[in-house]
């Protein structure tokens, strides 16, 4: 198992949470500074208008003052009079005759005199002036609104709040990135946290952090890290059950590898050496018995006995190797062995109706498929006439060549008898469950069930190739410890647990 972080170079590229947060902050102070200045500077133009607005209000009522002035005195009468006047307002006041000579001037204003706002700014800020004038007999006065020093004290109004709002942009900023950074503090040990949970040490916890997103963050973060070790931990147990299941199965094969050899072998020494011997007394028992006179009763009688007892022991020993093991199974095949069973079965119970379909003779089955097989029915048999009363027993094995995995050889046994028993799959049952651990290893299934229609029906699967176990192979040799993220918990399937019953 994984955890999703990601540690390639891609994902320590671009900016920092915290650069982020404070380049937000200092675009939107920005943007409000400039907001600010921009009605600055639009309050400027206004009072710059509101100036001219005043200075030709001013010029109007001067003009009607001079005009009055003009008809008493004359010329000399308001150069005297605009002398005492001196400036007025934001305005030039300028007199000159017919000639073009200046016979007056306003003087220049002395507010901030010396100074001027840049030319850029007055020019964002200055309206069109226009400026009045009045023809005079002898002369013409003219009258030029000068927003100059309007325009001078907005430039420094403007000049004062840009000073302002940069200690105010300065100071923000900076209390915003200490708080950003005290906010953000955790992460980091968050980062590690998970990186160490990376890299496979499930038992990594955080500590407690500081403030409620982190601590929350914190918690969800150990409370994966304990699932996360959990889960590990529950799958690393499935997987020794596992192994040690395998072990056991391989133990299990070994054991019935060793144990079919041993019937084939005492199976093989009954029929060889023991029946041969039992032959010869039963014939020499016999030949006693017709070389003594009639006069010997006892004689021969004794020998009569001996005979029989040979007889007897010879039919036993003939009905007892077929079920240590089907000699027919390796000189004939299966379809022959299971019909000399059925045969036999037959003859010894003639009131059951056995109905055999094989596949034939023919037929290509490897010796440890057709000996699981032969197995199978030969228990499937022994708990039905045994346990649960059948009168029918329907045996089919069929050969199936076109399967989605591949060749395989399915075998079934059907009967009408009383059906599987109360608690047959408990403990202390074990004919069906060495049937089906004996299939299981050849990569086959083997299953027992009840009949809707009364009964039982045992079930086998082989797929056709299989191999009978090697002795002195190493138990759990197939199993390999795999990774973290293929150890899954294993799923039993139902054991086949019945010993001589159904």
């Amino acid at each position: 198992m994984s955890v999703g972080i990601s540690s390639s170079p891609a994902a320590g590229t671009g900016y920092s949470l915290r650069f982020r947060v404070n380049a937000i902050v200092a675009a939107l102070m920005s943007l409000f500074v400039i907001a600010l200045l921009a009605l600055q500077i639009q309050g400027t133009r206004h009072g710059v208008q509101e100036e001219i607005v005043g200075a030709n209000r001013v010029a109007g009522q001067l003009l009607e003052r001079v005009g009055w002035i003009y008809s008493t005195s004359g010329p000399v009468g308001i150069r005297g009079f605009l002398s005492q006047l001196g400036r007025v307002r934001a305005n030039d006041i300028t007199l000159t005759d017919d000639h073009g000579e200046v016979l007056y001037r306003s003087p220049p204003s002395v507010y901030k005199q010396g100074r001027a706002a840049p030319a850029w700014f007055t020019g964002l800020v200055q309206p069109p002036v226009q400026g009045q004038e009045i023809r005079l007999a002898g002369g013409r006065l003219s009258v030029q609104a000068d927003p100059s020093r309007a325009i001078l004290d907005g430039w420094d109004d403007l000049v004062a709040l840009s000073a302002v709002a940069a200690v105010a942009l300065v100071v923000i900023n900076g209390l915003v990135f200490w708080l950003v950074s005290n906010a953000l503090k955790p992460f980091p040990a968050i980062v590690q946290g998970l990186q160490r949970l990376q890299r496979g040490e499930y038992a990594a916890r955080l500590p407690a952090l500081p403030g409620r997103e982190a601590a929350s963050i914190g918690a969800a973060v150990n409370q994966m890290a304990a699932a996360i070790e959990e889960h590990v931990q529950a799958r690393l147990r499935a997987f020794e059950t596992e192994r040690r299941l395998q072990e056991s199965r391989d133990l299990v094969q070994q054991i019935e590898h060793h144990r079919e050899t041993e019937r084939r072998e005492l199976a093989r020494e009954l029929h060889d050496e023991l029946g041969q011997s039992v032959t010869a007394i039963r014939s020499l028992a016999k030949s006693l018995e017709q070389r003594l006179p009639a006069s010997d009763g006892p004689g021969r009688e004794a020998a009569a006995l001996i005979a029989a007892e040979a007889a007897r022991l010879y039919d036993g020993m003939h009905g007892l190797i077929p079920r240590l093991t089907p000699m027919a199974l390796e000189s004939l095949g299966l379809a022959d062995a299971l019909a000399e069973l059925v045969g036999g079965i037959r003859q010894r119970q003639p009131e059951v109706a056995l109905h055999l379909s094989t596949p034939g003779p023919q037929a290509d089955i490897d010796p440890a498929t057709a000996l699981a097989a032969y197995r199978v029915v030969q228990e499937a048999l022994n708990n039905a006439l045994k346990h649960s009363g059948a009168r029918r027993i329907d045996i089919e094995v069929a050969l199936d060549r076109a399967g989605p995995d591949g060749a395989r050889l399915a075998v079934s046994v059907c009967d009408d008898g009383c059906g599987l028993p109360e608690g047959w799959q408990g403990a202390g049952r074990y004919g069906l469950l060495g049937l089906r651990e004996r299939v299981s290893a050849l990569g086959g299934t083997c299953s027992a069930e009840r009949r809707p229609e009364g009964g039982t029906r045992v079930q086998a699967v082989l797929p056709l190739g299989g191999q009978p176990p090697v002795a002195g192979r190493a138990p759990a040799e197939a199993v390999r410890r795999p990774s973290l993220e293929a150890v899954e918990p294993t799923r039993g399937s139902p054991s086949l647990t019945q010993e001589g019953g159904e």
